[in-house]
Protein backbone atom coordinates (compact mmCIF):
# COMPACT_ATOMS: atom_id res chain seq x y z
CA UNK A 1 0.00 0.00 0.00
CA UNK A 2 1.20 3.14 -0.79
CA UNK A 3 0.11 6.76 0.30
CA UNK A 4 0.91 10.07 -1.48
CA UNK A 5 -0.33 13.30 0.44
CA UNK A 6 -0.91 16.70 -1.56
CA UNK A 7 -1.99 19.67 -1.24
CA UNK A 8 0.23 21.66 1.71
CA UNK A 9 1.62 24.91 1.59
CA UNK A 10 1.99 28.24 2.85
CA UNK A 11 -1.18 30.09 3.89
CA UNK A 12 -1.80 33.20 6.16
CA UNK A 13 -3.98 32.88 9.50
CA UNK A 14 -7.02 32.88 8.71
CA UNK A 15 -6.93 31.04 5.63
CA UNK A 16 -7.72 27.33 3.95
CA UNK A 17 -6.13 24.45 2.58
CA UNK A 18 -7.10 21.31 1.38
CA UNK A 19 -5.38 18.22 1.63
CA UNK A 20 -5.60 14.97 -0.47
CA UNK A 21 -4.39 11.95 0.61
CA UNK A 22 -4.21 9.14 -2.55
CA UNK A 23 -4.17 5.40 -1.67
CA UNK A 24 -2.63 2.52 -4.08
CA UNK A 25 -4.90 -0.25 -2.75
CA UNK A 26 -7.02 -2.85 -4.25
CA UNK A 27 -9.83 -2.72 -1.59
CA UNK A 28 -9.33 1.23 -0.03
CA UNK A 29 -12.77 1.03 1.57
CA UNK A 30 -11.63 -1.95 4.00
CA UNK A 31 -9.09 0.47 6.04
CA UNK A 32 -10.05 3.17 7.98
CA UNK A 33 -7.83 6.63 7.14
CA UNK A 34 -6.40 8.53 9.56
CA UNK A 35 -4.65 12.66 9.33
CA UNK A 36 -1.68 13.16 11.73
CA UNK A 37 0.45 15.96 12.29
CA UNK A 38 3.35 16.23 13.63
CA UNK A 39 5.33 19.64 14.33
CA UNK A 40 9.04 20.20 15.16
CA UNK A 41 9.73 18.98 18.78
CA UNK A 42 6.86 17.24 18.93
CA UNK A 43 4.76 13.97 18.50
CA UNK A 44 2.76 13.17 15.92
CA UNK A 45 -0.88 13.76 17.06
CA UNK A 46 -4.47 13.17 15.70
CA UNK A 47 -6.30 15.24 13.60
CA UNK A 48 -9.31 13.26 12.00
CA UNK A 49 -10.02 9.95 11.11
CA UNK A 50 -12.84 8.61 8.75
CA UNK A 51 -14.18 5.08 8.92
CA UNK A 52 -14.05 2.93 5.53
CA UNK A 53 -17.42 3.63 4.53
CA UNK A 54 -17.51 7.20 5.03
CA UNK A 55 -20.13 7.32 7.17
CA UNK A 56 -18.37 7.73 10.58
CA UNK A 57 -15.75 10.64 11.05
CA UNK A 58 -13.86 12.26 13.71
CA UNK A 59 -11.67 15.36 15.00
CA UNK A 60 -9.47 15.86 17.55
CA UNK A 61 -10.84 19.17 19.43
CA UNK A 62 -7.76 20.91 18.16
CA UNK A 63 -9.54 21.14 14.74
CA UNK A 64 -12.92 20.38 15.14
CA UNK A 65 -15.40 22.87 13.78
CA UNK A 66 -12.72 23.78 11.24
CA UNK A 67 -11.93 20.74 9.77
CA UNK A 68 -13.71 18.41 7.28
CA UNK A 69 -12.11 14.90 6.58
CA UNK A 70 -13.60 13.13 3.61
CA UNK A 71 -13.15 10.11 1.11
CA UNK A 72 -14.08 9.27 -2.21
CA UNK A 73 -13.42 5.22 -2.50
CA UNK A 74 -14.06 5.38 -6.39
CA UNK A 75 -10.78 7.42 -6.06
CA UNK A 76 -8.89 5.66 -3.66
CA UNK A 77 -8.76 9.07 -2.37
CA UNK A 78 -9.19 10.90 1.53
CA UNK A 79 -9.33 14.61 1.65
CA UNK A 80 -8.60 16.96 5.10
CA UNK A 81 -10.28 20.61 4.52
CA UNK A 82 -9.00 22.77 7.08
CA UNK A 83 -10.42 26.00 7.44
CA UNK A 84 -9.31 29.34 9.53
CA UNK A 85 -6.10 28.02 10.29
CA UNK A 86 -4.04 28.98 12.82
CA UNK A 87 -0.08 29.09 13.14
CA UNK A 88 -0.31 26.29 15.64
CA UNK A 89 -1.48 24.45 12.88
CA UNK A 90 1.79 24.69 11.29
CA UNK A 91 3.16 20.86 11.06
CA UNK A 92 3.94 17.96 8.32
CA UNK A 93 0.81 16.48 8.15
CA UNK A 94 0.09 12.80 7.58
CA UNK A 95 -2.01 10.05 6.12
CA UNK A 96 -2.70 6.72 7.47
CA UNK A 97 -4.42 3.84 6.71
CA UNK A 98 -5.91 1.08 9.06
CA UNK A 99 -7.27 -2.16 8.14
CA UNK A 100 -8.29 -2.71 11.83
CA UNK A 101 -9.61 -0.33 14.22
CA UNK A 102 -10.22 3.68 13.64
CA UNK A 103 -7.49 4.88 12.50
CA UNK A 104 -7.44 7.49 15.83
CA UNK A 105 -4.23 6.60 17.18
CA UNK A 106 -1.18 6.39 15.28
CA UNK A 107 0.05 2.79 16.84
CA UNK A 108 -3.07 1.40 14.89
CA UNK A 109 -2.06 2.53 11.22
CA UNK A 110 -0.78 0.19 9.43
CA UNK A 111 0.37 2.24 6.12
CA UNK A 112 2.04 5.78 6.01
CA UNK A 113 2.24 8.32 3.58
CA UNK A 114 5.68 10.62 3.59
CA UNK A 115 3.71 13.84 4.75
CA UNK A 116 3.11 17.26 3.50
CA UNK A 117 4.25 20.29 5.19
CA UNK A 118 1.31 22.86 6.34
CA UNK A 119 2.67 26.50 7.34
CA UNK A 120 0.48 29.44 8.77
CA UNK A 121 1.93 32.49 8.77
CA UNK A 122 0.95 34.87 11.61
Amino acid sequence: VQLVESGGGLVQTGGSLSLSCAASVRTFSNYAMGWFRQAPGKEREFVAAISGSGVSTRYADSVKGRSTISRDNAKNTVYLQMNSLKPEDTAVYYCGAALLGTATIATSIDYWGQGTQVTVSS
